[in-house]
């Protein structure tokens, strides 16, 4: 009792304490209200945005507040809106004085404990959201006295228990949206034929534990525009009678339940019957039940404004009925993993808004109609596991749309049509177990699009590996086991710097494994077991962090084997059949050293003649070097620090003097262009190879080292169809150069803004393209590059075009390089920027506006997933809520 008393007499100190400051300005009901908001707050343990701030006993007025709104005429608070914020904590129950509150949302927060049952006092309230939080326990049954409420949600929680009858039975028929779904709750759907939710249109219960039947009194929500009871434990015949009386039903989701087909789990007939009078209907979902039955024809009667349709993981069987092809705006069909048979009907051309189709896991015949490269948007086809015959169609080539194609488990024959890699947007590609023969075709070895996985795996092509496979730069897995492969492994598919996995088993490859293929930053898994491959498994191999899986098993491999590095975790498996091998792994012979003496022997056999030789042979050596030195300084320093820049072969020996001839000196006339560094000027080689050469401006001395040192990082190891790609450098004391390739289309900048002020003509499918081109450039150097690179100058200047207006990243002056776990044995620890530096760069004058928001978040490394990643539905879904949400606000207030 002394505790109440001391509590009351608080609380009547705070009044008047308010009332001296705010004198008339503030009603004693506000005052109430402001501690009840005060008191809420002190539940809220974490407010990492720093939103409720403003919320103080004194200076801002209540309803100035973060989140809080107030009734002009009656001064009360009607608003409390928090959501979103990151707010941890409990709901205090003192909410429930805010007595004329009409919108409480507390959603998208992470507010823990129960639902405070006092809610149910707030008989005012027309919005209560409190989705997207970790409430646990039953919901209260008081929620169901809120006889005004208009929009409920309390999705995505940790609700569990039954849901409370009130909550559906309350007499009121204000209830227009209900979402308690993604909860963890029980029983039956509470809904008898004495509740009327006439005015309900949106009913989401999907991702619970509900069982039982759909309730029949749910036919009285005429104006039900959303259901939703996916992924429960529903059981019985599909609801027809139900969603027959819905004429304005848009979306109907039923999947991932127990429910029948009519006639004893025969007919579906019926039920499609009930949707046609749905003029609205765009999504129907009845995936993942135990429907049985044939797809009756009347299904081509639904209406033509549906968009996607999932009917796989049934027991569906018979042929898919040609007039499907009637729902013209079909964008998705799923029809997987169930019994049909009979043909594709070629019928399916005519949808041409398709841009997924799974029909795969069926039984499934015939040959692949060609007409379906008719449907120009199609982006995803999947026909594996079926029994079709024939070859692949050239047609294909004209789906400029597609992204990935599955064929495996068909009997498809035949060869890879070369057309096919016309298909420049193709991401996979997946033919495997298949009796398709013939090589690989070069055009489809060069596909730079494919991003996932390439598998042509158990087949019967042969002869050798493309060279073109190099040119899979971001692709992560390469399965080419089980065909009649020959000739060697090439090196250059060390070139394929994203491949994670590699497999190339059960062929008939010889000669020696590339050490190239250890040197790949991110491979993980390698087989090349079953092979002929002999000579000694590269060093490489073993010293790569980053291998889990190897098997080298039934070649001809020889040499010693370690247990160490990238073998220590190897048994004898991995190199079974190899007669050759010897070593330290279990199981395997031990390695004899022969004639022994001879390390003795040697060694000093050798001193004995070396000295001599040395001595004849080094001292004009010496003489030679320090005279070609002389001779340098004397030319005026021609070569410098060149000679030791140009040692790989593959680069081009230019001298200083070369480069004067070619831009005149460089002369005014020649400059294409200025930076922050230095000066960029074209020119003519004698071999008629036009560049340009990026001269570093040798005044900023102290920033052109580091600006150097990066760019010759960057160009030197990251290899990319969208990166600048470098001829040579050109290195001395007092002048340091880049020579590039000129692009004929100089850069984005001069077409988006042209000096003369006319219209460059980029259309939209260019601007798109380049747009892509400069994606594919970036991602590699954040994601895949052996040396991860930000940029920190993206911007139209710095896209350059080449002569098929290919768009290629230039200008690494300013970049930064992201030390990561491939860069521990870097020498020049000076051009790498630490995870903790978090600087943002750019030109003078001028950030990037992707800069701030993409390589800000990169160069502090936050490669954490978010929270929301979610499924595509959940995101639609989302999206959707939100809009409604904001809708049904505008209304009630």
């Amino acid at each position: 009792m002394g505790s109440c008393k001391f509590s009351m007499f608080s609380f009547l100190c705070l009044i008047i304490i308010l009332f001296v400051v705010y004198g008339e300005e503030i009603s004693p009901q506000l005052v109430k209200e402001r501690i009840s908001l005060l008191s809420f707050k002190s539940d809220v343990v974490l407010d990492p945005e720093g939103a409720l701030e403003s919320w103080n006993s004194s200076g801002i007025h209540v309803c100035n507040w973060t989140g809080v709104k107030c009734n002009n005429a009656s001064d009360r608070v009607v608003q409390l809106d928090l959501s979103g914020l990151s707010l941890r904590g409990r709901i205090s129950p003192v909410l429930a004085n805010l007595s004329s509150l009409l919108v409480l949302d507390l959603s998208r927060n992470f507010f823990e404990g129960h639902i405070p049952a006092e809610l149910g006092d707030l008989l005012q309230l027309r919005q209560l959201s409190l989705s997207w939080n970790l409430l646990g326990g039953n919901i209260p049954e008081e929620l169901g006295f809120l006889h005004q409420l208009v929009y409920l949600d309390l999705g995505n929680n940790r609700l569990a228990g039954d849901i409370p009858a009130p909550l559906f039975c309350n007499g009121s028929s204000s209830l227009q949206y209900m979402d308690l779904s993604n909860n963890s709750l029980t029983g039956k759907i509470p809904l008898n034929n004495e509740c009327k939710l006439g005015a309900l249109r949106f009913l989401l219960l999907w991702s619970n534990r509900l069982v039982g039947r759909v309730p029949r009194a749910l036919s009285n929500s005429s104006n039900l525009e959303w259901l939703d009871l996916e992924s429960n434990m529903l059981s019985g015949e599909l609801p027809s009678e139900i969603v027959r009386k819905m004429p304005k039903l848009q979306f109907l989701y039923l999947s991932y339940n127990d429910f029948v087909s009519h006639d004893g789990n025969t007919n579906l007939e019926p039920f499609f019957a009930s949707l046609v009078n749905s003029s609205n209907l765009q999504e129907l979902e009845l995936a993942g039940n135990n429907l049985l039955g044939e797809i009756p024809p009347i299904i081509g009667d639904l209406s033509t404004n549906c968009v996607q349709i999932h009917l796989e993981e049934n027991i569906l069987y018979g042929s898919i009925p040609s007039s499907i092809s009637n729902l013209v705006n079909l964008t998705l069909l799923n029809l997987s993993s169930n019994l049909l048979n009979g043909t594709i009907p070629p019928e399916l051309c005519r949808m041409g808004k398709l841009e997924r189709v799974y029909l795969s896991n069926n039984s499934l015949s015939g040959e692949i109609p060609a007409a379906l490269a008719n449907i120009s948007h199609l982006g995803l086809l999947d026909l594996s596991k079926n029994k079709l015959t024939g070859s692949i169609p050239d047609s294909f080539a004209y789906l400029s749309q597609l992204r990935r194609l599955f064929l495996y488990e068909n009997q498809l024959s035949g060869t890879i049509p070369p057309s096919l890699g016309q298909c420049v947007n193709l991401e996979i590609l997946d033919l495997s177990s298949n009796d398709i023969s013939g090589t690989i075709p070069s055009e489809v070895a060069g596909l730079r699009s494919l991003k996932l996985y390439l598998n042509l795996s158990r087949n019967h092509l042969h002869g050798p590996l493309p060279l073109e496979l190099s040119k899979m730069d971001m692709v992560l897995a390469i399965d080419l086991s089980s065909n009649n492969l020959s000739g060697t492994i090439p090196p250059q598919l060390g070139s394929c710097i994203a491949l994670e996995y590699l497999n190339l088993s059960g062929n008939v490859l010889e000669g020696l494994l590339p050490a190239t293929i250890g040197q790949l930053p991110y491979l993980k898994e390698l087989d090349v077991s079953s092979n002929q491959l002999s000579g000694n498994i590269p060093q490489s191999i073993e010293e790569s962090p980053t291998f889990k899986h190897l098997n080298f098993s039934f070649n001809k491999f020889s040499g010693n084997i370690s247990n160490k590095g990238a073998f220590s975790s190897l048994t004898i498996d991995s190199f079974r059949g190899n007669d050759g091998l010897c070593g330290e792994i279990k199981g395997m012979p031990n390695c004899q050293r022969r004639n022994a003496h001879l390390s003795f022997i040697l060694p000093v056999l050798l001193s004995l003649f070396a000295t001599p030789l040395l001595c004849m042979f080094a001292y004009p050596l010496v003489l030679r070097l320090r005279f070609r030195r002389q001779m340098v300084i004397l030319n005026g320093g021609d070569l410098g620090d060149e000679d030791k820049e140009t040692k790989d072969l593959k680069h081009p020996r230019i001298s200083y003097r070369e480069l004067i001839e070619a831009t005149g000196g460089f002369s005014a006339s020649s400059l294409i262009g200025s930076g922050q560094f230095g000066h960029v000027y074209k020119g003519v080689l004698q071999d008629n190879t036009r560049i340009a050469v990026k001269v570093l401006d040798s005044k900023a001395t102290g920033e052109i080292s580091g600006s150097f040192k990066r760019e010759c990082q960057v160009l030197k190891r990251a290899k990319h169809r969208n990166l600048i790609k470098i001829i040579t450098i050109c290195s001395k004391p007092d002048f340091k150069a880049f020579v590039l390739p000129l692009m004929s289309n100089g850069s984005l900048e001069g077409h988006l803004y042209p000096s003369h002020g006319l219209n460059t003509g980029l259309d939209l499918i260019q601007l798109v393209s380049i747009c892509n081109d400069v994606a594919q450039g970036v991602a590699y150097l954040h994601h895949y590059s052996p040396v991860r690179v930000v940029h920190c100058d993206l911007k139209p200047s710095n896209i350059l075009l080449d002569e098929d207006m290919t768009a290629l990243v230039a200008d690494f002056g300013i970049a930064r390089l992201i030390k990561g776990a491939d860069d521990s044995n870097s020498t020049d620890d000076s051009v790498f920027l630490s995870s903790s530096d978090g600087l943002l760069c750019g030109s003078v004058g001028y950030i990037a506006p992707g800069q701030i928001v993409s390589e800000t978040i990169l160069t502090k490394k936050l490669w954490s997933q978010s929270k929301s990643n979610r499924d595509a539905k959940e995101g639609r879904k989302h999206s959707i809520e939100t809009i409604l949400e904001t809708d049904f606000i505008c209304n009630v207030l």
